[in-house]
């Protein structure tokens, strides 16, 4: 449950919801996005934090001033004290939860504060709050923005994620389970550029076929709706997971099985929750870092998390000479500079081109 702040501001007399306190302020907020689950969960984790924040501080909405954003900037970025904001991901009804996992990287701190100015700007609207000091913030970025650090695989440390779901144990039935599941999900997320919120609402109902060739049906962020090509490599796998569980190869008219199911008793095919994709992909990683060769690898896993492996897919199929414009078509991306961000072959030839000038010239 949300946490009342300390003292629930008096309702003016231009008020449009019917709220006593910031937490039923906040509930009213978040009702307006019940029909996108993932959004839903992502405003609720943002305004649930500042909440307690607030809270801790004796603070309700209505006092946030400019330095309070200031100061919530900075806890972000570094949670205090650490041991009782920041814990291993658990689910929010288990008593030893914690807000934060870790601190939040420059990006997810600006994506917080954006969030919490759009709920602000609501509640102004709807005559509870009087002013947003989260609209006087000074936008990060633009031309003197720090070049964002890469968050892709590179071609030896994914083969090693490979070689880690491939060597899954599979000694009892729900071991082999468990490893077709995580192998089907690592290949559906790779080969898709999927999002693990679109692969959590996924139906075999979302599989058409076209002309001969497959596609998933899938509607992304900000609810736009587009069509993904499915590889036969895509397919092949899909055909493997199915089998394990019991189900026709390929799918048929009026199949609502999940692409991604729970395991759990035989014949129930529930669907995996956002989280649950998130945390069977953490637990891959760890593995993995665990298990792998060099420095220079476990550095990349140390970072890594599920939406690397979306970057990953758009710096491998550039790679693999898949033309710009249909990497970003697949991915989805509302402009073409977002994918040649992944375009890492160019950066390459610079670099090669550079060792052409020599400090010491020899004239022929």
């Amino acid at each position: 449950m949300l946490p009342d702040t300390f003292h629930p501001p008096v309702p003016g007399p231009a008020q449009l919801i019917q709220a006593q306190s910031d937490t039923q302020a906040v509930l009213t907020w978040l009702a307006e996005h019940a029909d996108k689950p993932a959004t839903l969960a992502g405003y609720r984790k943002e305004a649930e934090r500042l909440l307690l924040w607030l809270n801790q501080r004796r603070q309700t909405l209505a006092q946030m001033k400019r330095e309070d954003v200031q100061d919530y900037r900075r806890f972000l970025a570094s949670p205090h004290p650490a041991e009782q904001w920041i814990g291993p991901a658990r689910p929010r009804s288990h008593p030893q939860w914690k807000p934060f996992t870790r601190p939040l990287s420059p990006q997810s701190v600006n994506h917080s504060l954006t969030v919490l100015g759009a709920m602000f700007s609501y509640l102004n609207d709807a005559g509870y709050l009087n002013g947003n000091p989260f609209k006087l913030l000074r936008r990060r970025g633009g031309k003197n923005q720090r070049q964002e650090v890469e968050r892709f695989l590179d071609a030896a440390c994914w083969q090693h994620l490979q070689d880690t779901l491939d060597a899954l144990p599979r000694n009892t039935d729900k071991e082999t389970r468990h490893a077709e599941r995580a192998r089907w999900l690592f290949t559906l997320l790779y080969l898709t550029g999927a999002r693990r919120a679109e692969a959590a609402a996924a139906r075999a109902s979302d599989l058409a076929k076209r002309h001969g060739n497959w596609w998933w049906n899938v509607l992304g962020k900000g609810d736009v709706a587009a069509r993904i090509p499915l590889s036969d490599e895509l397919m092949t796998a899909l055909a493997r997971y199915r089998r394990s569980l019991g189900l026709p190869a390929e799918p048929t008219s009026g199949d609502d099985t999940p692409l991604v199911c729970r395991i759990g008793a035989k014949g129930r095919r529930e669907p995996l929750s956002d989280k649950a994709i998130y945390l069977i992909c953490k637990e891959i990683f760890a593995q993995a870092l665990r298990s792998a060769p060099s420095e220079e690898l476990k550095n990349q896993l140390r970072r890594t998390s599920t939406h690397w492996l979306r970057h990953t897919a758009a710096s491998h199929q550039l790679e693999a000479g898949v033309p710009l414009l249909l990497v970003s078509q697949n991915l989805r991306h509302a402009s073409i500079q977002t994918t040649r961000r992944y375009l890492h072959s160019e950066e390459d030839a610079r670099h090669q081109a550079s060792q052409l000038h020599k400090l010491r010239r020899r004239d022929k």
